[in-house]
Order: C-alpha cells, then sequence, then structure tokens
C-alpha cells in the first residue's frame, strides 16, 4: 500500500508512466492544475508555495524510496520533480503580481513559463547540468528542476528590468 501511494506520488498521479515525454506532461498538467488553484478556486498564492515546500521536502525521501532498486538514479517516470520546478515560476509570479489581471495576460504568462522550464529542463545549462551529472540521488533529480525553475525567474526578472 505505501509503495502504490509513493508510485503515484513521484509519477504525479501516472502521469511519469506516459510513453514519450513524460516530464513535458508533467509540466503542463502542473500549469493547468496551478491556473486552476490560482484563478478558479482563489486560493492565496502563499499557500500554494508553502505546499510546493512540503512538496520538496516529502520528494526527497520518495524519490529515493522508489529509486533505490533501479540502476537508473534519474528515471523518466519520476516527475514529481518537474512538478517542483514548474511551480517556482508560477507560484512566484502569482506571489509578485496578486491583484487583477486580465485572462489573456495570465495565460501569456504561464504559457512563457512553461516553455521557458522545459528548455531549461532539456538543454540543462550549468547549474542544472551539474545537479543531473553530480547527484545520483533525490537531490540530484529534485535540484536540477529548482534550478531550470529558477533560470525561469531569472529570465523572466531580466525582462521586466530592461525590457517592461
Amino acid at each position: 500500500m505505501l509503495d502504490k501511494f509513493n508510485f503515484l506520488f513521484v509519477t504525479l498521479f501516472g502521469i511519469g508512466k506516459i510513453k514519450n515525454i513524460p516530464g513535458s506532461f508533467a509540466s503542463l498538467a502542473t500549469t493547468l492544475l496551478l491556473f486552476f488553484l490560482f484563478h478558479i478556486l482563489k486560493v492565496s498564492p502563499n499557500t500554494i508555495l508553502f505546499f510546493v515546500i512540503l512538496i520538496f521536502f516529502i520528494s526527497l525521501f520518495a524519490i529515493n524510496i522508489f529509486i533505490k532498486k533501479l540502476k537508473n538514479k534519474d528515471p523518466n517516470e519520476v516527475v514529481i520533480d518537474e512538478f517542483i520546478g514548474q511551480s517556482i515560476p508560477i507560484c512566484l509570479y502569482e506571489v509578485a503580481h496578486e491583484g487583477s489581471k486580465e485572462t489573456s495576460q495570465i495565460l501569456t504568462s504561464y504559457f512563457i513559463m512553461f516553455m521557458l522550464f522545459r528548455i531549461f529542463d532539456i538543454v540543462k545549462p550549468y547549474p542544472v547540468s551539474y545537479y543531473d551529472k553530480n547527484f545520483k540521488n533525490s537531490f540530484g533529480v529534485i535540484m536540477d528542476d529548482v534550478c531550470a525553475g529558477l533560470y525561469v525567474v531569472a529570465v523572466l526578472v531580466l525582462y521586466m528590468v530592461f525590457v517592461a
């Protein structure tokens, strides 16, 4: 029972078992879920950010349990790290832009954050690649996506400083 729950957690309820590009599907599902939570249910950004941090710490243990018997220490089916990494820029965007926004502006911003996250997660610029290559445990699995999410935040901040 506990193994089944852990499997559902680290695979984001089975999304990680999708044959092709499970990470992209997990990022898309995260983006849609966060839009629903923030803009349909009107959940506070600070509440969601708290849960993302909690999921980060739970994931450190859950992924280690899942990969303990596997040769590949970063299997494709583990996509909870995409949830964490994709959540970082969206949550910080919502914290910074709390208040009324037009739906088209929100959807455009979410789409840009989704695309940027996927690019950074796939291309793996330093230090994303450092964590991916040097830590063959849950910390490495999660931190490369955290770094990719922080890269998205950095790009958006630079855009706001120099262009907007």
